[in-house]
């Protein structure tokens, strides 16, 4: 359909042909969720060799008792898998639960509230705070600091990452400014991977911001490739060690998508000084993390090989799911201007951008038609887009029949929308 050429008269008869086709969908009551980025069962059960990982042995290599309390920095044989994902040596890694959510709360509570360098660092001292988002990015982050009450300055994703220019230019003008989220490889949900001179200019970036500044860098999808040659991300340690600004980046990964999302291990690294910060916070919290957890979980990457040859085994259930999605919107936006997106070579996201002002509307008709999606706006700060139109598309959850249904009842919703706002 090109609507930018078509009569009147042909919009009206799209429109009823749609119209009536909707009505047809929503008739079969269909209930599918295509909301978050979450592993499917397939893929949770890659891992179901967790549960006789430790047959009954709970010590750990360095004679550790597992069962008992203690062990704030975590087992050593956890923290080599998040030395690992995240490029950075295992001596400035802590391994922690489950969640990197709840490490990423943490660490900017610590720094917010108590300082990640004595209580004169405590960025509340300050009359405002300010943190850096790109956009469209991660709904939680935005939840983060909204729950703290910091204040975000969005800048705008480009192919190779935050838009540097106006990161530097923000930070150089405004003292309040705090820091900034990164998700640097799959971006959430773009899919873009940081190049390697964006990577440096961020490492370079606690040469220019004000005190105590710090890149929260969520590295979620590091070793969710679906290439088989995927681009590598630069090591933001390395960066940081070059600049001279090693403490001006904490570093986030888990391996929640990685084994079983509700019970894996979350990982932190960061300087010797910032993690004596962090810890000395730390240890009001918790006497410890749940090293049973973190055993088997050494020992069951162990049995597998490698990590990476289990997220091999990741990529073959993800990649299909895809490559459904990416074919649904190509068959029907690929010759028209009705939507764009981006083509993720990894992680969990797709990123389509509408016609502006339409992204509420269609993820309105896609819910009445029993098709679940994030909501509009939540890829940005507060819930508000400015053009009215992204949405991010999570394919993994749903078998590649039930995708296939969701991205029939998508396209149609999108078209209706498009259709509506030309007529009108």
């Amino acid at each position: 359909m090109d609507l930018n050429n078509a009569s009147t008269e042909q919009l009206q008869q799209w429109q009823q042909d749609l119209s009536a086709e909707y009505d047809s969908i929503k008739a079969k009551q269909l209930n599918l969720d295509l909301t978050r980025g979450k592993p499917s069962a397939e893929q949770l059960s890659l891992s179901n060799a967790l549960d006789n990982a430790l047959k009954g042995e709970y010590t750990a290599n360095d004679g550790t008792d597992c069962r008992n309390y203690g062990g704030l920095d975590g087992l050593p044989e956890a923290r080599a898998i998040g030395a690992a994902i995240l490029q950075t040596p295992i001596d400035n890694i802590l391994a922690g639960g489950n969640s990197s959510l709840t490490l990423m709360h943490q660490a900017m509570t610590v720094a917010h509230f108590f300082g990640l360098s004595g209580s004169e660092s405590a960025w509340h001292k300050e009359a405002t705070v300010k943190f850096i988002c790109p956009v469209p990015g991660y709904d939680r982050h935005y939840s983060v600091c909204e729950h703290l009450d910091i204040e975000m300055l969005t800048v705008p994703m480009t192919a190779t990452g935050p838009d540097m220019d106006r990161v530097e230019e923000l930070i150089r003008s405004d003292t309040s400014i705090k820091g900034m989220w990164c998700v640097p490889k799959y971006s959430n949900p773009t899919g873009v991977i940081y190049s390697d001179e964006t990577v440096k200019r961020i490492a370079a970036l606690g040469n220019i911001a004000s005190a105590n500044f710090r890149v929260f860098w969520d590295n979620a999808y590091g070793v969710h490739d679906l290439a088989e040659q995927p681009q590598q991300l630069c090591s933001i340690y390395q960066a940081c060690k070059d600049a001279g600004t090693e403490d001006s980046v904490l570093q986030f990964a888990s391996t929640s998508k990685i084994t079983f999302a509700g019970a894996g291990v979350a990982f932190l690294g960061a300087s010797s000084a910032n993690l004596a910060g962090f810890k000395k916070s730390l240890g009001f919290m918790t006497i410890g993390p749940d090293k049973i957890n973190q055993l088997r979980h050494a020992k069951f990457f162990a049995a597998e090989g490698s990590l990476s040859a289990h997220m091999k085994k990741h990529a073959a259930i993800i990649k299909p799911r895809f490559a459904c999605v990416l074919s649904h919107l190509q068959e029907a936006f690929g010759d028209n201007d009705m939507g764009s997106w981006e083509s993720a070579d990894g992680g969990y996201f797709i990123s389509f951008d509408s016609k502006p002002g339409l992204a509420k509307e269609i993820v309105k008709l896609a819910g009445e038609a029993g098709v679940k999606l994030t909501p509009a706006g939540a890829t940005f700060p507060y819930g508000k887009d400015p053009d009215g139109s992204n949405i991010r598309i999570a394919p993994t959850v749903p078998t590649v029949e039930q995708v296939d249904q969701a991205m029939k009842v998508f396209v149609t919703c999108v078209k209706l929308a498009s259709l509506k706002q030309a007529l009108s």
